[in-house]
């Protein structure tokens, strides 16, 4: 019996799973709670085999950060994420965070039944629709530097404020901006703060 923990923070799709999956015969639902922060709570008290995350969740942290504390409280726990889109960004963080696997809220119940089994069982699953844009993945144009000020736009910082919170002149933060927007092909800061966020670079 696969003992498997469920977190999602929508009751309407989080009742329904849990409903759907308990009809299994070789998984049980041990937990079904609502938020990153209580999926890491009740993994400590349930100790499941699998837990099942929305990656967008209400509270301190999200599916993948509940994902990685999991992981490293319980290393034998296998983690299975759930999204409703396959954003470039979350899947980047979900593979450089190694979560054992990534399916959409789009597969049916069966598609997510077989892949809380293979992830039980040790193996990776990617949702096949994912799997071009997994492959097309993007390296990080940004430097580390690059990144910082976008960070600090996306946050609503001015040059001003950003060259004094990274002991740099406002006209290098100018620069930056400028050669950020360029190697992003933005229309401005405001699409190069999308664009990177998207992507998963900030």
């Amino acid at each position: 019996m696969i003992r498997m923990l469920l977190a999602e923070d929508q009751h309407v799709i989080r009742e329904a799973l849990v409903t759907l999956l308990s009809l299994e015969p070789d998984i049980e639902v041990v937990e079904a709670v609502e938020s990153g922060d209580a999926a890491v709570a009740a993994a400590m008290t349930h100790r499941p085999d699998v837990v099942v995350l929305d990656i967008d969740m209400p509270g301190t942290i999200d599916g993948l950060d509940a994902a990685a504390q999991v992981r490293t409280r319980l290393p034998g726990c296998r983690a299975l994420m759930l999204t409703g889109h396959g954003k470039p960004g979350h899947l980047r963080r979900a593979l450089s965070s190694q979560v054992d696997g990534f399916m959409l809220k789009t597969a049916s119940p069966e598609e997510l039944a077989s892949a809380i089994r293979k992830v039980a069982r040790g193996e990776r699953v990617l949702d096949p629709s994912l799997a071009v844009t997994a492959w097309n993945l993007a390296d990080n144009p940004l430097t580390p530097r690059e990144a910082d000020v976008l960070r600090l736009v996306a946050e609503g910082s001015e040059p001003p404020e950003i060259a004094g919170r990274l002991f740099l002149s406002a006209g290098t933060v100018r620069n930056y901006i400028t050669t950020i927007v360029t190697k992003l092909n933005a229309r401005n800061r405001t699409d190069a703060v999308r664009i990177a966020s998207e992507a998963g670079w900030i």
